[in-house]
C-alpha cells in the first residue's frame, strides 16, 4: 500500500516579504548613518579655528525642529490607526498633517544651512563642518524622499481607497518616518546638545 500525501500549494505572503524587504533597507540606512555619526565624533573637534559648534548651533531652533518632526511622526502614527478601519478620509488628514509638519521641518533644516552658510561656514570650513552637513544633509535628502512618497501614496490613496497594496505602501512609509524621527533623536542628542556643551 501506498501511502500518499498531499501537501497545499505555497503560499507567498507579498506584504510580509515587501516590509521585511523594506527592513533590511532600513537597516543599511542605519549602518549609513552610525557612519556619518562615528565621523562627526571623530571630526567634531576639528574646526581649525574656526568656530565651533557651541558658537554656530542654535539649541532652541533645534529643539523647535525635533519637536517639529516628533509632531508629524505623530500624526502619522495617528493616520495609521485609522487605515485598517477603512476610514479613508482621517487616513488622508492626519498624513496631509504629516506632509505639513515634514515640509515645515525640511524647510527649517534648509534655513539652518543657509544660515551658517551665509555666515562663511561651508562643508568645505574643515573637517567638523564637513562631518556636519553630511549627517544632516543626508537626514534632509531622506526626509525629502519621504515627502516625495507622501504625495504618491496620498494619490494612490485618494485614486484607489485603502487596499491591500497601498496599505502595505503606507505601512512601509510609517515604519520609514518613524525611523527618520529615531535618526534625528540621535542627531540632536550626538550634534546640538553634546555641541552645546
Amino acid at each position: 500500500m501506498t501511502n500518499t500525501q498531499s501537501y497545499p500549494d505555497t503560499h507567498h505572503d507579498v506584504s510580509s516579504n515587501t516590509i521585511l524587504g523594506f527592513w533590511i533597507y532600513l537597516m543599511t540606512d542605519c549602518v549609513m548613518f552610525a557612519t556619518f555619526f562615528a565621523a562627526y565624533a571623530v571630526l567634531h573637534n576639528n574646526t581649525f579655528g574656526g568656530p565651533s559648534a557651541k558658537e554656530l548651533f542654535d539649541l532652541r531652533f533645534a529643539l523647535g525642529e525635533s519637536l517639529v518632526l516628533l509632531a508629524s511622526s505623530f500624526s502619522c502614527g495617528v493616520a495609521m490607526l485609522y487605515a485598517p478601519r477603512q476610514q479613508t478620509g482621517k487616513v488622508l488628514g492626519w498624513f496631509a498633517i504629516t506632509f505639513i509638519l515634514g515640509a515645515l521641518f525640511f524647510w527649517m533644516g534648509l534655513y539652518d544651512f543657509s544660515r551658517l552658510i551665509a555666515g562663511g561656514n561651508t562643508w568645505q570650513s574643515n573637517g567638523f563642518l564637513s562631518s556636519y552637513f553630511t549627517l544632516i544633509g543626508v537626514h534632509g535628502l531622506h526626509i525629502l524622499v519621504g515627502l516625495m512618497m507622501m504625495i504618491v501614496f496620498i494619490v494612490q490613496l485618494i485614486q484607489r481607497g485603502l487596499t491591500g497594496r497601498v496599505l502595505r505602501r503606507l505601512t512601509c512609509l510609517r515604519i520609514y518616518w518613524h525611523f527618520l524621527y529615531l535618526i534625528w533623536i540621535f542627531t540632536f542628542a550626538i550634534v546640538y546638545l553634546i555641541g552645546a556643551r
